[in-house]
């Protein structure tokens, strides 16, 4: 008799931890959670998260060194790396290590003049891309649309609208000058700098080679067991 009751006792004991488990396993997040937060970064503590976006901001000011000029073009990686920021640790996290990213590189290296508009653009890159991956749609979908975009609200709503209206006080270079003249019959206009900048000075291929590396990395970072990145 004795016996049977340790037994009921046992399993008693047994489902009650099982059912505390899988409580565990099924906690609900808020709203404001699943939607600030990515699913890599999300119940973790605020300690992990920081060391988190640490990591990302990190990987945000490294992109500010790998550039490589190709005759006009000027190639980065800052477009690839400012939207998984936003997709690895979220929209708010993501925003701010971008736009870390961006200052504290120009603090390393500084290079002509800082232009904040810079910042601001990454900054919406990973605000974006964070947000659209929370849509219930196919990730390919999600990415396609972020894509769209960043390029644009920041390549050319933000940054070719920065630069346009810094050089219209400071003057265009005379390479610029030249697509002025050549192309556009010396009429220099935000649609004709926009144009020149996208289509001649190649940041058309350059938006274009950055997403289509994002398509690409997508894959192997959900292979990555730790990270648990479902976007689906």
């Amino acid at each position: 008799m004795s016996q049977t009751k340790a037994k009921e006792r046992s399993k008693k004991t047994h489902g009650d931890t099982t059912a505390a488990e899988g409580g565990k396993e099924k906690k609900q997040y808020s709203l404001f959670e699943r939607l600030f937060f990515s699913q890599v970064i999300l119940g973790k503590s605020t300690a992990k998260k920081i060391a988190y976006m640490g990591v990302m901001t990190a990987l945000c000011i490294a992109s500010n060194f790998l550039e490589i000029k190709l005759l006009d073009t000027q190639f980065s990686f800052t477009i690839l790396v400012s939207m998984l920021t936003g997709i690895l640790v979220g929209p708010i996290y993501g925003c701010v290590a971008a736009f870390l990213g961006d200052t504290l590189g120009f603090l390393v290296n500084p290079f002509g003049v800082y232009m904040p508009w810079i910042g601001i653009s990454v900054a919406m890159m990973a605000l974006i891309s964070g947000f659209m991956v929370k849509l219930p749609l196919n990730i390919y979908v999600k990415l396609a649309l972020s894509c769209l975009l960043v390029l644009v609200v920041c390549s050319v709503g933000i940054n070719t609208t920065g630069m346009y209206l810094y050089y219209s006080k400071v003057g265009f270079s005379q390479e610029m000058l030249g697509y002025f003249n050549t192309y556009f019959g010396g009429i220099n206009m935000y649609f004709t700098y926009a144009l020149a900048r996208l289509v001649f000075k190649g940041q058309l291929i350059n938006s274009a080679i950055n997403f289509a590396l994002l398509f690409a990395s997508i894959p192997a970072l959900k292979a990555i067991k730790p990270l648990k990145l479902d976007l689906n």
